[in-house]
């Protein structure tokens, strides 16, 4: 099968590009490369040992997307290019829905004119809200979003929904992500965003490499065990063959969007997390404790008993290997991707 990657160049979608091809599927990629390089074709390279074909274009670009499809006979989307910072997105907000929203309404409306029947949407758990009880389960209430970030997730899902009653011969498949950290084992492939990092991950890296000072622990007066939030961490590769399962596994349903929670089922706390990285690693975390961040959840971890029900998919990588490959990606690349 021929899959077609939007935003196939950036941290997720460079590591479903090497799962795909691992399981004998076609990827090519569309990447505009605001938030990643094209360098990463050649690092997907040193991994497979294939050129994976890569298209320089913008989503909203519909006749582009068109002819992408047309061309290459594409028979399955994955959606991955979305802008993706929570605190970013409040301050441009305009940004993000024009991105997230309006990019996504551009493909569908390619991907109904080509009759590319199979659509599956890199979604995420802040569609839940504010008000989720962990562990979240698919069926909980969507929405109470407390940022343009989430809320434009949970517009498309709206939008899917919508699109999939008019248009039941489609195959849409929503996967919420909890919260993606990791690298390739191989350190080839890694999260390098153009943006300022505002994750746990991200930053822990430039405070242990001396490109920061120190890690801003955003309040320890939560009520968790430390005090500090807790979080469903996933590594990335397993992420990644969750999106290979659900493309194989998932069952058609003429009714509705399939969603699945991709996530651990673990939560773990901010403190736990630089506990971990400083055991699995040797390196010591310089951090202080600072007030607690606008919209940040007290605790928030998967119910994934879905995928594995139906997929056949369940996470395997523990925090020791999140941890221990984000270094190795961070050592082998302290610039990130070449320019």
């Amino acid at each position: 099968m021929k899959v077609l990657l939007t935003g196939g160049a950036g941290f997720i979608g460079s590591h479903c590009a090497v799962e795909l091809y691992n399981e004998g599927f076609e990827p090519y990629i569309l990447d505009n490369f605001v938030n990643s390089k094209p360098a990463v074709a050649d690092r997907i390279r040193k991994i497979t040992g294939k050129d994976i074909p890569l298209f320089e274009g913008d989503i909203l670009d519909t006749a582009y997307l068109e002819q992408i499809l047309e061309e290459n006979k594409i028979e399955a989307v994955m959606h991955f290019a979305a802008l993706k910072s929570v605190g970013e997105s409040v301050g441009m907000p305009l940004e993000y829905y024009k991105n997230n929203v309006a990019g996504t309404l551009s493909i569908l409306e390619a991907i109904k004119r080509c009759s590319v029947k199979n659509f599956l949407f890199s979604s995420s758990c802040t569609v839940y809200g504010e008000n989720a009880l962990s562990p979240v389960t698919e069926g909980l209430p969507l929405g109470g979003t407390t940022n343009p970030y989430g809320t434009s997730k949970f517009m498309v899902e709206l939008i899917l929904r919508d699109f999939k009653r008019a248009f039941k011969d489609f195959q849409l498949i929503s996967l919420r992500y909890f919260n993606p950290i990791g690298a390739h084992p191989s350190g080839h492939i890694g999260e390098d965003s153009r943006t300022k990092p505002t994750n746990l991950m991200p930053l822990i890296m430039k405070a242990v490499s001396g490109q920061i000072k120190e890690l801003s622990v955003f309040g320890n007066d939560y009520p968790t065990h430390d005090g500090t939030c807790i979080r469903d961490y996933i590594h990335v590769v397993d992420l990644a063959r969750a999106h290979v399962a659900a493309i194989k596994r998932a069952k058609f349903s003429p009714d509705e969007v399939v969603t699945y929670n991709i996530g651990t089922g673990h939560g773990f706390s901010v403190m736990e997390m630089l506990e971990t990285f400083e055991k699995t690693t040797g390196e010591t975390v310089p951090f202080k404790i600072v007030g607690r961040r606008p919209g940040d959840l007290t605790e928030i971890y998967a119910d994934p008993s879905k995928a594995l029900n139906e997929l056949g998919w369940k996470a395997e990588k523990t925090l020791e290997d999140m941890c221990k490959d984000s270094w190795n990606w961070q050592t082998l690349n302290p610039e990130g991707y070449p320019d």
